[in-house]
């Protein structure tokens, strides 16, 4: 088993603290082990492009670097400001990622399409009637709702996602890995995916307290 990098200078008051859901991404990139560096890390190789939306703590970004691929290129996304700062820490204080670039912006706002060879999202999955706002967390400095609340079937920032996923991964041999839990219905998202033109596998899953969480490796039929 490879460590799990420390978040001593984490803000748990403002930046969502790694749980059950942080560490079933971290094995599960550890099982993929095989599969993402025979799929990036042979010779001659483009030097992959890993991008990670919603940083949070940075954990699974520092861990990706430290243990799946070391020279591979990172850039890490999130709307907020205190978790774009705290993944920086993360990366320093856990041996630092070299070629790592965060950017303050949401979901893939910012990024040129078709270059991303490995997306990794852990989203806001809970089911809630709202879904955090900018103007309300800079008033209230409420923050930590942004990597929870994901809308009325938890869903909204994941279909988000998802329906921008053929945009912005390459698509000759691009990898997403997106967490969702049982709520969010990811059996039938993963049947509408495939009609769509994906591959789609559960490639983990783990009950977690009350909640069940799996996650789902989608790569475009070639």
């Amino acid at each position: 088993m490879f460590p799990t990098p420390s978040t001593t200078n984490l803000d748990v008051a403002r930046v969502y603290e790694p749980a059950e859901d942080s560490f079933l991404f971290l094995d599960l990139l550890q099982e993929e082990l095989p599969f993402i560096q025979e799929r990036f890390a042979t010779a001659n190789a483009p030097t992959p492009l890993v991008v990670e939306i919603g940083l949070g703590s940075g954990i699974v970004t520092t861990f990706f670097h430290k243990n799946i691929l070391p020279n591979a290129l990172f850039i890490g996304t999130d709307i907020n400001p205190y978790a774009c700062s705290i993944s920086i820490e993360t990366s320093k204080e856990n041996g630092d990622t070299r070629y790592f670039d965060v950017l303050r912006t949401n979901l893939w706002d910012g990024l040129r399409p078709g270059l991303v060879d490995v997306l990794l999202f852990n989203p806001p999955y809970v089911p809630d009637e709202t879904v955090p706002s900018i103007e309300n967390a800079v008033k209230t400095d409420d923050w930590l709702d942004f990597a929870l609340l994901g809308g009325s079937d938890g869903m909204q920032v994941t279909s988000a996602v998802l329906d921008r996923l053929a945009e912005f991964l390459n698509l000759a041999r691009g990898v997403a890995y997106i967490l969702f839990c049982k709520r969010n219905k990811p059996v039938e998202v993963a049947n509408s995916m495939r009609n769509r033109g994906w591959i789609v596998d559960m490639v983990n899953e783990r009950k977690a307290g009350w909640e069940v969480l799996s996650i789902w490796k989608f790569r475009k039929v070639k």
